[in-house]
């Protein structure tokens, strides 16, 4: 079947916009082409910085006939209804229509219409110039002298040129005939804009890719990626050094290059006084360069590595030359920065937090810094107890770990204020922890500077270091508890002020570091510490908050393969604000439902509730009291009554030892006695009092199992 190449040929792709560009032409042509009936073999985008090209193979070369039948009105019907069916159907006379019968509602005209399919090329030729109009770039201009008539085109930058070709792999394909702002579509492109800047024709994809190598263009981004990686680590390599990968950059140079050429500059060593990722922000935030490492001592080496656009007659010197200039420039700026950031300790910084806002309802930065100071202090209150058990996370003693948190607090956003951050808002927080041990802060201190801020995302190192755990949970709990007081949550995709990132944050440090903390005691004192009116009483916020906790924890559990329903069973139980416990008993009871005792006890608590629930709406109370002995008449319920007292007692001994391993060991005890009562016993006795009291016992299964979690919440 024909196959399909499309070329969007303009001035300038800005890097930032390539890859959404392709994916958005892959995507309008093929969900059109599908919506016309034509469904294709397999279609693939490219993007360079100057085009965006298609190719759609395994079209069919025109749609199919389409044939229908639409009912009309009833034979006799109203004049007005049979003519508004002739014109919707192309019927020239009522006489063309046939007749169905229908003996009940009468009989009925219908109007078989058949529709040709249209040959694809022609198809293609009506919806691509709309294409091509409607497309969806961020920001769009118009240029030149058709820029002042109405309806002119909006594209990234001025479009030159259109290549749109059609065909058999076998034969000489046919060009779509379309225009778009006076560009006619054709089969002709352009190579790279020095090095083979003149025009040539192209057939389909493959014959098309193949010139444009020969014209100095790689059009395959990842291709482009390819090449920079493995000429840049074999450059370094030979110079004796390793290249400092950095995906991220790496994505932006590909899309700034047609023919990536990687060179090697150099710089002052000098300038390696300053801390290695200002270096590395400096070469990569201003020149689009990489960095590498020497291997020998670790640390970065006067080297940067470069890609440039072009194979330069001169060998590249040219062009090394001047980024270097470029670049010692810059670094001769950072190093002054640094230099001058270290004559100021970080404690005289803070005065200037007074008139800095953080919130406008919120307050100061200073005032920000004195809640982080004592909601620090809290929290390390609550987690004294687990350092001093073996020593294990702290070696200091008590008084030197709360003065590290207090210090660690007071400091930690000092850095905001220095010139580094502030031309490189990307190493805060690292800035922080150098210029603290430049002033000879305790290590830890230090190293909470910097990481009071992690994690930041799922892929990021949680801390473990006690002076920082306890900052940086006081840091996010500060600005969850402070935007929940004001009424500033998220709200479906919108997250201004990262609060879901931050509450993961908390999780993964209280998990990962296996630390009891009770999240509302934490929550009430920081809400204790804010000078704000909130609409909400103190209960009810904290209440949402550790709801939403929940959905959070919910959120980390699926990712790493656990039920959400478990972690609703357990958070249904009410005051479940320790995660560590909650996390402990959501892995217990998991493993206990993969067993058959735990799938059998669940579909038996389940018919417990069930019935209840239908007998307490039918009779409009609860069966809550304690079942009468006295009543039972089968053997099956004492039996029943008697496991679910010893069941309860042995359960509720493991909970409180925190041991939920041997809790649902107890529970699924509880499993034979419940499917021998269902077998045999007959709930709804026509004795009232003996059908209120079995109620009452099936009640006592569902209170007995709460000792774990709310089972009425668990699916299946």
């Amino acid at each position: 079947m024909p196959d399909l190449l499309l070329e969007l040929f303009s001035e300038e792709i800005p890097a930032r916009m390539q890859a959404k560009a392709a994916e958005d032409l892959r995507r309008m042509v093929t969900d059109k082409l599908v919506a016309e009936g034509l469904v294709y073999e397999g279609a693939k985008a490219f993007a360079t910085p100057r085009r965006l090209a298609l190719t759609v193979h395994g079209i069919p070369a025109r749609q199919a006939d389409l044939k229908e039948e639409r009912k009309g009105p009833r034979v006799g019907g109203a004049d007005a209804a049979i003519q508004g069916f002739l014109k919707a159907t192309g019927l020239s006379s009522i006489e063309e229509a046939t007749i169905q019968r229908d003996p009940k509602k009468g009989d009925f005209y219908v109007a078989l219409i058949e529709k040709p399919g249209r040959a694809t090329l022609d198809v293609l030729a009506e919806m691509l110039p709309v294409i091509v109009r409607t497309f969806p770039w961020p920001k769009s201009m118009r240029w030149g002298k058709r820029s002042e008539k109405p309806g002119a085109l909006n594209w990234v930058r001025p479009l030159h040129a259109i290549t749109a070709t059609f065909g058999l792999e076998t034969e000489d394909p046919d060009v779509v005939s379309f225009a778009v702002d006076g560009i006619e579509a054709g089969q002709t492109t352009y190579g790279h804009r020095f090095m083979a800047p003149a025009a040539f024709n192209v057939r389909r994809f493959e014959d098309y890719e193949a010139k444009l190598l020969d014209a100095k263009v790689v059009l395959d981004p990842q291709r482009r990626k390819d090449t920079i990686v493995t000429d840049a680590k074999q450059l370094a390599f030979a110079q004796g050094y390793e290249l400092v990968e950095d995906p991220v950059l790496l994505d932006e140079v590909s899309g700034l290059v047609e023919w990536p050429v990687v060179l090697m500059g150099s710089f002052d060593p000098e300038y390696l006084k300053v801390p290695a990722e200002v270096i590395r922000a400096t070469i990569r935030n201003n020149q689009k360069c990489f960095v590498v490492r020497d291997p020998k001592t670790g640390g970065l080496a006067p080297k940067f590595i470069l890609t440039a656009n072009i194979e330069a007659t001169d060998g590249g010197k040219t062009i090394i030359a001047g980024n270097e200039r470029v670049i010692r420039a810059r670094l001769s700026d950072a190093k002054f920065f640094y230099e001058t950031d270290l004559k100021t300790k970080l404690e005289d910084r803070l005065p200037k937090f007074e008139q800095i806002v953080f919130h406008e309802k919120l307050g100061t930065q200073a005032a920000r810094i004195d809640r982080i100071i004592s909601l620090a202090n809290v929290v390390a209150e609550i987690l004294e107890p687990q350092l001093e058990v073996g020593r294990k996370l702290y070696k200091g003693s008590m008084a030197t770990y709360f003065n590290n948190v207090r210090r660690a607090a007071q400091l930690a956003k000092t850095d905001l204020l220095t010139e580094v951050v502030g031309e490189f808002p990307e190493v805060q927080g690292l800035m922080g922890k150098y210029y603290a041990l430049a002033q000879g802060e305790d290590a830890s201190v230090a190293a909470a500077c910097e990481e009071h801020y992690k994690p930041q995302g799922p892929g990021d190192r949680v801390p473990t270091d006690p002076v920082s755990v306890a900052v940086a949970l006081a840091d996010k709990l500060d600005t969850l508890v402070g935007f929940w007081a004001i009424d500033e949550k998220p709200t479906g995709s919108k997250d201004p002020y990262a609060l879901r990132r931050a509450a993961l944050g908390v999780i993964r440090l209280i998990i990962e570091n296996s630390l009891r903390l009770s999240l509302l005691k934490v929550a009430t004192s920081a809400l204790a510490g804010l000078d704000v009116k909130s609409a909400h009483e103190p209960d009810k916020l904290a209440s949402d908050l550790l709801a939403f906790f929940a959905d959070r924890l919910k959120v980390q559990l699926r990712e790493q393969g656990a039920r959400h329903d478990l972690v609703d069973a357990v958070f249904a139980l009410g005051g479940q604000d320790d995660l560590l416990m909650v996390v402990r008993r959501v892995e217990a009871l998991g493993k206990f439902l993969e067993t058959d005792d735990g799938k059998n006890l669940l579909a038996g608590t389940k018919r417990a509730s069930n019935i209840l629930s239908i007998e307490e709406k039918k009779d409009k109370r609860k069966f809550d009291g304690t079942p009468d002995a006295a009543l039972y008449k089968l053997d099956e319920e004492k039996a029943l009554a008697k496991a679910i007292g010893e069941v309860a007692a042995e359960a509720g001994a493991a909970v409180a030892k925190e041991d939920f391993a041997a809790a649902m060991h107890a529970m699924a005890k509880l499993r034979p006695a419940v499917d021998a009562f269902f077998d045999k016993v007959k709930v709804n006795d026509d004795d009232a009092s003996i059908r209120e009291n079995r109620l009452k016992l099936l009640n006592e299964i569902r209170s007995a199992t709460r000792a774990v979690a709310d089972f009425s919440k668990i699916e299946g």
